[in-house]
């Protein structure tokens, strides 16, 4: 049956497993639409490409398929080019797919003109051009299977427009299934045998892919193990947090009592995660190679063994595949103080002194754990209010916490809207800064037409905290291009057709949040945070007066 190239990619992407794309509309990919429009592919009209990769980008962290990102050439791919840093740092499997200038164009520096594997070559595990219409079924293929095979990542095809226009018969190609690999049995072996000879071992998991299931059997092996398990950034929803092996979180920020842990394991069993700078406090807590402990990596890319930290023992694998094959290992013997001190040390965490200001964050994140449900899902961007996510939530289920390991700010309201289209059935609440909200506060008009009604909470402490922090500690009182002049944000949500509300008091928030969650609409909550309230551990007053102090 001879099919336009547009038709033939969009069949191709049904074929994959696709059942949304995210995007904003471009004349070069136009043909791309139309087949979209007859499509069981559900297309989701964004208001920037940077909200659509951060969107489709989410997607993939949700399912462990590729989401997919349609932007126009030039411009709306470089614009969109966030999502593929993110997904890159996050090892999620993503798709971007670019129009392109007619080929008869190329080399002219016509309209929007790029060299897209030039440009992305860098950022994504694969960029190529297609410039056959009959080749669309074969390199969509290898597309899916690049961006899930190893340790998943995204992709960039570039569909020259005048290729998507042409007709072509040619047959569909067959669905991809990743290429994982799992451990031997005399690695799985060897590792028990370390295990055993450990006198404080330490667990840490992390990076992709991974599964609800993996988690289960990991914790399981180790609850009979005997073995703490700490996450690696960003990675704390891997676990059961309320597992009794459950240490904590290895991100900024990370509690004393997990660093000293991790600093003092004599052997580190490291599943799926690449133990870098973030959960080594930069490359200082343990300091490269790792000399003076036994490190068991287990990672699905051969290149990251052995890349920072040297190994005793590297197992080629994905995460899912070991924790799969721990079901079968007789774990060592081991009473249980150990976990019991870790645990009961991540538990000491949840507790803090009271911040300046009517609005605690500490205990705006305790009403959260309190109300939202195991399955609710909770996203997040970049800035020190995430400390407080990362360190008073406690995430029970995998795949509840949508959180860039690449630090992308404007990340959580398009993650937050994914969500709900993948999970319309589960409470999605996205916690943002004021800083970080207005990089993607336009996507509130993408989460009002696609009917996707999420709950943000926007942290507005009228200042880009984090930076502030950073500034305050090296040129304490000089403060420079951190302040921020704010919107009235319940007003501007109101404008977008949202629940809005202004919040100023802690106590005024569990009505609040509850008449958000029913609204039936996107809801915005403004949480105003006194600019003193700048980490859960030091106010403002108190890091200038340190760095002060001679």
């Amino acid at each position: 049956m001879s099919r336009s190239g547009g038709r033939i990619l969009v069949d191709q992407l049904a074929l994959h497993g696709a059942d949304l794309a995210f995007g904003v509309p471009g004349e070069s990919y136009i043909d791309v639409l139309d087949a979209l429009r007859d499509s069981p592919i559900r297309f989701v009209t964004c208001r920037h490409e940077a909200g659509a990769a951060n969107m489709a980008e989410a997607y993939g962290k949700l399912t462990n398929r590729p989401g997919i990102c349609l932007v126009t050439r030039g411009p709306g791919a470089t614009q969109a080019s966030v999502g593929v840093h993110t997904a890159a740092q996050d090892g999620t499997p993503f798709l971007l797919l670019v129009g392109q200038i007619p080929r008869a164009d190329a080399g002219r520096e016509a309209f929007q003109e790029l060299d897209y594997r030039a440009v992305f070559g860098s950022l994504a595990k694969w960029a190529a051009q297609i410039d056959q219409v009959e080749r669309i079924p074969e390199l969509v293929a290898r597309a899916f299977r690049v961006a899930t095979s190893g340790r998943p990542g995204p992709v960039v095809l570039a569909l020259p427009e005048d290729v998507l226009g042409e007709v072509a018969d040619v047959a569909d190609a067959s669905p991809a299934v990743p290429a994982q690999a799992g451990p031997s049995a005399a690695e799985l072996e060897r590792v028990r045998e370390l295990l055993a000879a450990a006198e404080r071992p330490l667990v840490v998991v992390g990076g992709q892919p991974w599964t609800e299931a993996a988690g289960t059997a990991l914790l399981r092996f180790c609850e009979a193990g005997g073995l703490p398990v700490a996450a690696s950034w960003r990675a704390q929803d891997y676990v059961d947090n309320d597992g009794p092996c459950y240490a904590g979180h290895l991100g900024l920020g990370v509690d004393p009592a997990l660093r000293e842990r991790l600093r003092d394991a004599d052997l580190l069993l490291v599943v799926g995660a690449r133990l870098g700078d973030i959960e080594t406090g930069g490359f200082a807590t343990i300091a490269p190679p790792g000399v003076g402990r036994t490190l068991v990596h287990v990672h699905p890319d051969p290149d990251e063994l052995g890349r920072v930290y040297e190994p005793a023992l590297g197992i080629v694998s994905s995460g899912v595949r070991f924790a799969e094959a721990l079901a079968g290992l007789e774990p060592p013997p081991r009473d249980g103080e150990l976990v019991e001190a870790a645990h009961a040390a991540y538990r000491a965490t949840l507790d803090a002194r009271p911040l300046p200001g009517g609005v605690d964050l500490t205990q705006v994140m305790a009403i959260l754990r309190g109300r939202l449900g195991p399955e609710a899902i909770l996203a997040s961007g970049a800035g020190n209010f995430t400390v407080w996510a990362h360190r008073f939530y406690v995430f029970r289920s995998y795949r509840t916490q949508l959180a860039p390991l690449s630090g992308a700010m404007g990340y959580g309201v398009p993650a937050a809207i994914a969500a709900k289209l993948v999970h319309p059935e589960r409470d999605v609440v996205c916690l943002a800064g004021d800083g970080d909200f207005l990089m993607s506060a336009s996507e509130l008009a993408t989460a009002r037409q696609a009917d996707a009604p999420i709950v943000v909470l926007v942290v507005d402490n009228g200042m880009y905290g984090t930076i502030r922090m950073h500034q305050e500690r090296r040129f304490p009182g000089r403060v420079s291009g951190t302040d921020l002049l704010n919107p009235d944000f319940a007003a501007l949500a109101e404008a977008f057709g949202c629940h809005a509300e202004r919040i100023e008091r802690t106590d005024e928030i569990p009505a609040a949040l509850d008449r958000a969650l029913a609204a039936g609409r996107p809801a915005v909550l403004h949480l105003v945070v006194d600019p003193e309230a700048l980490t859960p551990r030091q106010t403002l007053s108190e890091i200038r007066a340190e760095s002060e102090t001679p």
